[in-house]
């Protein structure tokens, strides 16, 4: 039986000898806090996203926050976001004291435009689309709608390093953008780190400040911010994976379209659209399947390492109970999380690794693979 891993970072980090010289020249240079691998980083990742600022800070979490402070949201403002997402994204709204306002998804499991038209109020200040899996939110129809009614947006991008829309990037399309360098997103790290995205001058600098301290130099404050800084430990892990970025979305991409045509005429099954245009970074392989719980069993039975992300959509989480939504309020979400189950899709899986989890599948719903 061929064991089919969820988690790769043993095969990521294999050799470790490379980092280790790294890590040792850090050490040597004492350069811990921001500094030259820091700032290196942060070269190399705009130059990915095609962005002309990235600010590396601590966590996704923290980009999130860091951008909706730095444009003044706070209490007494709403954000729109999705209702299928990490608690992150709605987490981040909460600690600046802003008020979330949640919308369903569409079939792509990503935020509805025209639920985000209607939600839109008097106290909006901000729409959050999130990418989730790494595919892209419909950033052209909800530029549009920001624009229409002046409203600011931040793309929660966690997801979606080098996921694009006719070869714009994620970040592009906003006024700032989070990313996450967690250890199990597709561009990682050894820890926590995050990196925002921006075209903004002006805001940018504001976000490096407010990272800092506020600080603008070794003396002098410019306003009251926080320690959101990027470890230079952190940095020096990133920039070694920077190399790989594309490779990486490209593996995934392949594996991804192998599931796709694997799968595509079983009536148990139903695969998200797959959008002309956009280059899905696919940091999830999600689909919606019947008997979702006895399939997750199956699979696990037979060592393939099937997740599911979420089961408990957030606006029926314990935590969101006081913002007034109830179970019927977002069906399409709720049926996803009912019904969504996440394959092994990482770009160290070999392809006989690919093709067990996909007999496993077929295997289950009394089908032989094609």
């Amino acid at each position: 039986m061929t064991r089919v891993p969820f988690v790769y970072l043993d095969r990521q980090f294999a050799d470790l000898d490379p980092y280790l010289e790294d890590l040792r020249e850090l050490a040597r240079s004492g350069q811990f806090t921001l500094g030259p691998a820091v700032g290196e980083y942060e070269e190399r990742f705009a130059a990915l996203q095609q962005a002309p600022h990235a600010i590396g800070v601590s966590s996704g979490t923290d980009a999130l926050i860091v951008s909706l402070e730095a444009m003044d949201i706070g209490p007494g403002d709403e954000v729109i976001t999705c209702a299928t997402t990490f608690i992150a994204t709605v987490g981040a709204i909460v600690a600046v004291g802003a008020s979330p306002v949640l919308v369903d998804c569409d079939d792509a499991y990503l935020i509805d435009c025209e639920a985000v038209a209607e939600a839109i109020g008097p106290r909006t200040r901000a729409i959050m689309p999130v990418h989730y899996t790494g595919d892209m939110a419909d950033m052209k129809n909800l530029s549009k709608l920001a624009e229409r009614h002046g409203l600011l947006m931040v793309e929660d991008a966690c997801q979606a390093v080098a996921a694009s829309i006719d070869g714009r990037p994620a970040g592009l399309w906003s006024d700032a953008a989070a990313f996450s360098l967690h250890p199990l997103k597709n561009l990682n790290v050894w820890g926590e780190g995050g990196v925002v995205v921006t075209r903004d001058d002006e805001l940018a600098e504001r976000i490096r400040r407010r990272r800092n301290h506020g600080l603008i130099d070794r003396d002098r404050v410019a306003e009251f911010g926080r320690n959101y800084r990027l470890h230079a430990l952190q940095a020096v892990i990133g920039l070694r994976l920077m190399d790989s970025a594309e490779a990486i979305i490209d593996r995934r991409n392949e594996i991804a379209a192998r599931y796709d045509e694997a799968f595509a005429d079983l009536d148990e099954i139903r695969l998200p659209p797959r959008r002309p245009g956009v280059r899905h970074a696919f940091h999830l392989y999600v689909m919606e399947v019947e008997r979702r719980d006895e399939l997750l069993g199956f699979l696990i039975d037979r060592e393939v390492e099937a997740k599911i992300h979420y089961p408990i959509p957030i606006h029926l989480q314990p935590a969101a109970a006081g913002l007034g939504y109830g179970r019927g309020t977002f069906p399409r979400s709720e049926h996803y999380a009912d019904h969504a189950i996440t394959l092994p899709g990482h770009q160290h899986l070999t392809d006989d690794e690919v093709a067990a989890a996909i007999h496993a599948v077929h295997e289950f719903y009394g089908r032989h693979e094609r």
